[in-house]
């Protein structure tokens, strides 16, 4: 559904464009419309109403006549195309499907972190996001989904299980117990590439092949043995807990909420 400008709006365009010569127009027009009394009341009255109306009806209270003022930020959003149908923005919701396409961007990924955790540093956080984002358009996976569950899985990169942040393993690759916490990378970038990539063994089959040199020690194995769609088949295959897939749409309904439904930002427990 689109929308018109009513009426005010229409005329706030046609002053701004106009200027005076329009307001003079109008002035014009309301004294040409009192020349229809000449043939009702004779010579000498219609001659009195357009006297009286030059000089005063400017000063008369009447929208037609008087423009109202404009701002120029407001002409310059709106008088553009004030005439034309406006197609209605509608936001998609967040894809559950793990070769897909993310909505959100960096920014709205990094502040939708800082409302799960306001005491991280925003301009590290946003450098992170990007990094979701550039690494999942790389190999097609849906960073939404990846960043979601970089969030679970590292308790919004607070760590405290096996996995240490110095580690750079942001999906729990490799954690299996004290002997075994946990796959270790280099920097950032190549530990959310290995997230990444992960991902995309379980999306994909053996034939599809990486844009980025391999750096998930574990690729081959997931490629021979998984293979899911969404993140409903994380449940049981990527962690044991049954419930894995539930907290990751628990983390994405509240993105949605905070931008695409705009509904109270929650907290997560």
């Amino acid at each position: 559904m689109g929308f018109r400008p009513n009426k005010s709006e229409k005329e706030k365009c046609f002053l701004l464009r106009m200027g005076s010569d329009f307001t003079d127009f109008l002035i014009m027009k309301k004294i040409a419309s009192k020349l229809l009394c000449f043939r009702k009341n004779g010579f000498l009255l219609a001659i009195l109403t357009i006297s009286v109306s030059f000089f005063s009806c400017k000063s008369i209270p009447d929208n037609d006549i008087e423009p109202r003022p404009v701002e120029e930020s407001w002409a310059e959003e709106n008088c553009e195309d004030v005439f034309e149908e406006k197609a209605e923005v509608v936001k998609a919701a967040i894809s559950r499907k793990i070769l897909d396409k993310g909505v959100l961007t960096a920014s709205q990924l990094a502040e939708y972190f800082l409302s799960q955790r306001n005491d991280f540093d925003l301009i590290e956080i946003s450098h992170f996001a990007q990094m979701y984002v550039v690494e999942a358009q790389v190999e097609g996976i849906n960073w939404d989904v990846a960043f979601a569950q970089m969030c679970l899985e590292t308790g919004y990169l607070r760590f405290g299980g096996l996995v240490q942040p110095e580690f750079h393993n942001y999906c729990g690759l490799g954690a299996m117990d004290a002997e075994h916490p946990g796959c270790v990378f280099e920097t950032e970038q190549l530990g959310v590439r290995a997230h990444i990539q992960h991902l995309q063994a379980y999306a994909t089959t053996e034939d599809v092949v990486l844009n980025n040199e391999l750096i998930d020690p574990r690729y081959s194995w997931v490629h021979k043995t998984k293979f899911v769609e969404t993140i409903d088949g994380l449940s049981g295959t990527w962690a044991t807990d049954p419930n894995y897939a539930v907290k990751i749409e628990k983390i994405l309904c509240r993105m949605e909420e905070m931008f695409l439904n705009k509904a109270p930002n929650g907290v997560d427990e």
